[in-house]
């Protein structure tokens, strides 16, 4: 498996600014489907797979969701989850564009997480190059 599609050594297993700890099984979890993940895309292109992947990971979460709610309170919870979802989707995505472009070189942007990281002390990206008094 390619190195940078591996999950982080031990430490550096934090969630961005927020500084959770994830337990070392949710990273053999996590390199278990990118090693599936990446296994498929060499036989039906990345960009495929990307799909796939977010179909599935969609589906599975609708099932979770499904699984855990009490039925007569789906439909009032429904909003809540979509919108739950899909801002850690957007975090996550964020935090990996963001080190996966300073690990390889790459101007992604500005961040949308550029404040947390500001008031975490992470230069990453962007911030790294800002003058000192941008950062405090």
């Amino acid at each position: 498996m390619a190195e940078e599609n591996q999950a982080p050594p031990a430490a550096e297993q934090q969630n961005g600014a927020q500084g959770t700890q994830f337990p070392p099984q949710f990273f053999d979890c996590v390199n278990e489907y990118l090693e599936l993940a990446n296994k498929q895309s060499q036989k039906y292109g990345e960009k495929n797979i990307s799909l796939a992947a977010l179909f599935a990971s969609a589906r599975f979460n609708a099932h979770v969701f499904l699984a855990n709610v009490k039925p007569i309170a789906a439909a009032d919870e429904r909003t809540a989850f979509l919108d739950y979802m899909s801002t850690m989707y957007r975090r996550m995505l964020n935090e990996h564009l963001d080190g996966m472009g300073e690990e390889r070189g790459i101007d992604v942007g500005d961040s949308e997480l550029a404040e947390e990281y500001k008031a975490a002390g992470v230069k990453v990206g962007r911030l790294k190059d800002a003058p000192a008094a941008a950062n405090e």
